[in-house]
């Protein structure tokens, strides 16, 4: 099984290492390369860890920064790549012991037929 990614990002860091101590720092060198994004959003791009983000975006910054890639993203092991077993359905009855349960399992009912003579 491969293993899974995660990444670390490091855009806040190597702002700080350039003396860019602001976010809207970056937005006058983001529209002089032709990318419109409001101060919220770019707040967002330095602070949070973005899940996706435009290719453009990614160079821009890369070229205002100085930098390359690995100084921005840096990939790790995902934490909690070690499978928890499943765990069986009520009712499913796989598992004798469920947890919460102990000997104790309800009987399944059986519906039969109405007689209406």
């Amino acid at each position: 099984m491969a293993a899974k990614l995660d990444y670390h990002w490091h855009l806040r860091k190597v702002m700080a290492d350039r003396g860019m101590f602001s976010t809207t720092d970056l937005l006058p060198p983001l529209a002089e390369r032709g990318i419109t994004l409001s101060s919220s959003q770019v707040y967002r791009l330095v602070v949070e860890r973005p899940e996706r983000l435009s290719l453009k975006i990614l160079m821009a910054l890369l070229d205002i920064l100085d930098c390359t890639m690995d100084d921005l993203i840096e990939p790790i092991a995902a934490a909690g790549t070690v499978k928890k077993p499943k765990k069986a359905a009520a009712g499913g009855g796989s598992a004798p012991d469920a947890e919460g349960l102990g000997g104790l399992r309800p009987k399944r009912a059986r519906i039969r037929g109405v007689d209406l003579s």
